[in-house]
């Protein structure tokens, strides 16, 4: 007599949503005022300002940049301005922040395309692991996106999954 193997994961009618599909795709790089500083404190505009008309932009042509400062001195918002300024037209995508900020900004923006109602009265489990670390806010956005429409949602994987959500 031969088994016949049911796979009820797959009978279960459970989606599965991948955050890592929304992960940003293509280079991500950091622009760092730091090196711009006289003695890594202070920031000369007129020093500032020829130093940036000298910098090579290519570096950052389709790259997701993130503008920063690690260095503990206080930056004139006009600073950060005026490096966009510079970026905006070869870069990607520009934020302010360092490269964590810059990969959870550019989660949550590709998160906006998905459609809440494309999901209605259907079973989600949110992928628990995979090969990146997804930020935090990225499974606060799909929960707040999912909840309205959806029958359910869990965490983790098909086969092993933690409720979060169950519409009564």
């Amino acid at each position: 007599m031969s088994e016949v193997f049911v796979n009820k994961v797959a009978e279960s009618g459970l989606i599965s949503f991948d955050l890592e599909e929304y992960y940003p795709k293509g280079e991500i790089k950091t622009f760092d005022l730091k090196g711009y500083l006289f003695m890594e404190l202070i920031l000369k505009e007129k020093d500032f300002r020829g130093a940036l008309l000298t910098t090579e932009w290519d570096q950052y042509a389709n790259a997701h940049v993130a503008i920063t400062c690690s260095a503990d001195a206080i930056i004139p918002m006009w600073a950060y301005m005026l490096v966009a300024s510079y970026l905006q037209p070869i870069a990607a995508n520009v934020v302010f922040g360092d490269e964590k900020k810059l990969i959870s900004t550019l989660l949550l923006k590709n998160l906006a395309s998905v459609k809440g109602e494309d999901f209605t009265d259907k079973r989600i489990v949110v992928k628990g692991c995979g090969e990146v670390d997804i930020p935090q806010e990225a499974y606060v956005e799909i929960t707040n996106k999912l909840r309205p429409f959806v029958k359910s949602i869990m965490y983790g994987e098909p086969c092993s999954t933690v409720p979060i959500y169950k519409k009564k």
